[in-house]
């Protein structure tokens, strides 16, 4: 199968699946990038910076206008995440690559057993910040998206929840912004790799995520929600089981 083909298909895959459960197809981007379209852990992880950034910002629009994203808190939020994220970024290229796929398996692996635990109860609170808290997430997930170029959507929106008392539409736009705003710091610290990346693949898989987004939220109508989140979480522990494998065999 031609490398067009498997960016295209891989790419809708991960557009669909951050449609319909907005957030979490990012986590496929970095093996579908390895595996299929033969990308070095360090560049998938790049690559998917931003293909990551392109359809966050694309879908942050969408829930701005529909008046879902929280500007203030968010931003917040976002602050703290974007030191780590630059230095986060910074320190991948330097990083050995078994290295970076076992910490990628070991994160997808607990993004899939979060998903499969219940989503945590909507907040009924009026998203007013706790300072401490919301400081400490944001830095942990500004050096994970740095890190291991996943959005980290899996872990922005139950972080808001919980932490900030955000009910879930809220959540899940002004996560948007938070992973937009860490994805670009990271961006930043990694010009270079980012120049030498393969746009003929990063090109159509970003195309197809975007149109596949668009699709994901339609399918999301017509299905359970918590049906699609437990089948893309046991998808997600086979992929990270494979990385594992892969890195230490």
């Amino acid at each position: 199968m031609s490398t067009l083909v498997l960016a295209l298909v891989a790419g809708a895959v991960v557009g669909l699946t951050l449609g319909a459960l907005g957030g979490g197809g990012s986590v496929l981007a970095v093996p579908a990038l390895i595996y299929l379209l033969g990308f070095t852990p360090a560049a998938a992880t790049t690559a998917s910076l931003v293909i990551v950034t392109a359809t966050s910002l694309t879908a942050l629009y969408g829930h701005a206008r529909s008046g879902h994203v929280r500007w203030k808190a968010g931003a917040l939020f976002a602050a703290a995440g974007l030191l780590p994220a630059a230095l986060a970024g910074a320190a991948a290229s330097r990083l050995p690559q078994a290295a970076l796929t076992i910490a990628f398996g070991v994160i997808a692996g607990l993004a899939a057993l979060r998903m499969l635990r219940p989503a945590p109860a909507a907040g009924a609170g009026d998203g007013t910040v706790r300072p401490v808290k919301a400081a400490g997430t944001g830095a942990g997930l500004g050096a994970l998206t740095g890190l291991l170029g996943v959005g980290g959507g899996f872990l922005a929106v139950p972080a808001l929840v919980t932490v900030l008392a955000f009910e879930m539409q809220a959540a899940i736009g002004t996560s948007l912004l938070v992973i937009s705003a860490n994805s670009l710091a990271s961006l930043a610290t990694r010009g270079a790799t980012v120049a030498g990346l393969d746009w003929s693949a990063i090109g159509p898989f970003a195309a197809a995520a975007l149109l596949g987004a668009w699709d994901g939220k339609r399918l999301a109508l017509k299905l359970s929600g918590p049906l699609l989140q437990r089948s893309f979480a046991f998808v997600l522990l086979a992929v990270a089981a494979f990385m594992l494998l892969d890195a230490v065999l």
